[in-house]
């Protein structure tokens, strides 16, 4: 090899080295798109190894959804020169989506190569980024990367807004489209938000059919909302479609606000869109400043940090009933925190925990608490049971798991006494994990239980991967079974499945006498609901227990008429 070669391969493997302090990946691309070189450990994040990428498009490598947006990445750094820290996703060869951030530049001008490093995007790796359905980020990882994406545009002297769009009924649209419809739906939706967001990759999924993007100000959001309508309307096998709302939250107020701050707020922001009931999507002071919402946000979690270190909990019991005999089998704890006052709902704030690291503390008082509960004069004396939540972020947490594990060892008196229920499933993305995690507390002599289940494919994938002893049926599902001209013989199906399966059910949000007989009729082990009471930090409130007479064969027997 002569002098001048090895001089130029020395130099190649010394900015080769240089490149891979920052990235992972690194690729060279010619202007039709097509790798020409290739570096790094290429098989373990695709599946090939650097000299079978050679030729092809790199836009293959990425999920149908975002090749456009890496087109259009492509197109814009051919006249700006270079590519600065953008988010791109990468298909998985063992399926999913990797989150990646992309750097690159044009060394000679876009006549020439692109050269294009990646790395694991740091924001996105300690939570799960992607969601199933959309391929689109969570909330939680989106608050961070639009976070960073405002305060750059703003110190380049650009506005940006944050919107937040709902489909309005969507599950139920959902549910009668078939398979195909449903996947031309999720492209649609996700290349049409993708379009209207900066960088064409600012947009996240907060629930079914919830969705936020960031956007400069100038953008139309009546278009967009007539452009998803549309695009609803044209898979409805029925024809009418559903109506798309949005609401705009402004951020010129942002460059007063920290970085931490800002993703702070937008997950606030974020997370109350998501979890607004019914079709009421009117966001009035939220849609007002960004500043005063990320000193609310703030002043929120605060108080909430302060009442977990204090331990300034109180649990409420509601009480679980066997559906048939009308009596208590268990009951189920409730968070009330103390400084709050009477009236206040305690779901603000436990959204608020469950969306940030505090979940894991959360989850531990509430068990300790309900340990403590068990051992008072009135649990003690009776040998009554509790159920306790279990967020299924805390599921995924080893720090939580372990200790929890631990705890019960030490408390095996509980045995029997304390049920786990698994809350926020969809928080769960390894199910493997979650299913060793459900079997370690049935081993310590817990029961298992699987909240908010629902007649959706998701549900029921939870269901067999997941070792439970019960599951409670989302009230909401059993509700709109109620009304569905085939919704008794769906439910009926579901009870029967799980009782082959050799697992309870709990119908929740009962409240009705004819919603009980309805459940009853379907199979129901158990019910729970305003019809027994409002839950109460003294459990003779339920002794008798309210509408004990709907267990009576006799109240029935005669129309069901008492009062």
């Amino acid at each position: 090899m002569s002098t001048t070669a090895l001089v130029a391969r020395t130099d190649r493997d010394r900015f080769v080295a240089l490149a891979f302090c920052w990235a992972d990946l690194l690729f060279e691309i010619d202007p039709q798109m097509n790798v020409v070189f290739a570096a790094g450990p290429t098989e373990i994040f695709l599946g090939k190894n650097p000299p079978q990428l050679i030729g092809r498009p790199l836009a293959e490598l990425m999920p149908p959804a975002d090749r456009p947006t890496f087109r259009r990445i492509f197109s814009r750094s051919a006249r700006s020169g270079r590519i600065d820290n953008e988010a791109l996703t990468l298909n998985r060869p063992s399926g999913g989506i990797l989150a990646m951030s992309a750097s690159g530049y044009w060394l000679d001008g876009p006549d020439c190569n692109l050269f294009l490093g990646m790395r694991r995007s740091e924001a996105l790796i300690h939570s799960p980024a992607y969601k199933t359905w959309s391929g689109l980020p969570t909330a939680r990882a989106f608050s961070r990367l639009a976070g960073q994406k405002i305060k750059r545009l703003h110190a380049a002297g650009k506005q940006t807004e944050l919107a937040l769009l709902a489909l309005v009924e969507f599950e139920p649209f959902y549910e009668r489209l078939d398979d195909g419809a449903r996947g031309q739906l999720r492209e649609k939706i996700t290349a049409a938000l993708k379009a209207s967001s900066i960088d064409g990759e600012s947009a996240a999924e907060l629930a079914a059919g919830r969705y936020s993007l960031l956007h400069e100000a100038d953008i139309g959001l009546a278009n967009l909302v007539a452009q998803l309508e549309d695009i609803v309307k044209s898979l409805d096998p029925f024809g009418p479609g559903i109506k798309v709302v949005g609401s705009l939250i402004g951020m010129e107020a942002a460059v007063a606000v920290s970085q931490e701050h800002l993703a702070t707020g937008l997950l606030f922001a974020m997370n109350r869109f998501r979890n607004t009931r019914g079709n009421n999507f009117n966001m009035g002071p939220l849609s007002a400043n960004i500043a005063v919402l990320c000193r609310t946000a703030v002043m929120e979690i605060n108080d909430v940090q302060q009442v977990l270190a204090g331990a300034r909990i109180d649990l409420a019991m509601q009480p679980i009933v066997d559906a048939n005999s009308g009596e208590i089998d268990h009951y189920e704890a409730l968070c009330r925190f103390r400084d709050a006052a009477p009236s206040a709902s305690p779901y603000r704030a436990i959204s608020l925990v469950e969306e940030t690291d505090m979940i894991v503390d959360f989850d531990l008082t509430m068990v300790k608490k309900s340990l403590a509960w068990l051992l008072s004069p009135a649990a003690s004396s009776r040998r009554l049971s509790v159920a306790v939540n279990i967020s299924g972020r805390s599921v995924g947490a080893p720090a939580f798991t372990g200790a929890l594990l631990r705890l019960l060892k030490e408390q095996r008196w509980s045995r029997g006494r304390i049920i786990f229920e698994i809350t926020e499933a969809a928080q769960v993305k390894d199910l493997s994990m979650a299913n060793r995690f459900a079997r370690a507390l049935r081993k310590e002599g817990h029961l298992v239980a699987l909240d908010d289940f629902s007649a959706g494919a998701a549900s029921f994938h939870y269901l067999s991967r997941i070792e439970v002893d019960v599951v409670k049926l989302d009230g909401m599902a059993i509700r709109s079974a109620e009304k569905a001209s085939k919704g008794r013989a769906f439910l009926s199906a579901l009870t029967e499945l799980c009782r082959r399966l050799n697992v309870k059910t709990v119908a929740e949000m009962i409240d009705t006498p004819e919603r009980l007989e309805f459940c009853r009729d379907c199979g129901c082990d158990y019910v729970q609901g305003y019809l027994f009471g409002k839950p109460a930090a003294d459990v003779a409130s339920f002794s008798p227990l309210p509408s004990a007479h709907l267990f009576r064969p006799e109240y029935w027997a005669e129309g069901g008429s008492w009062f």
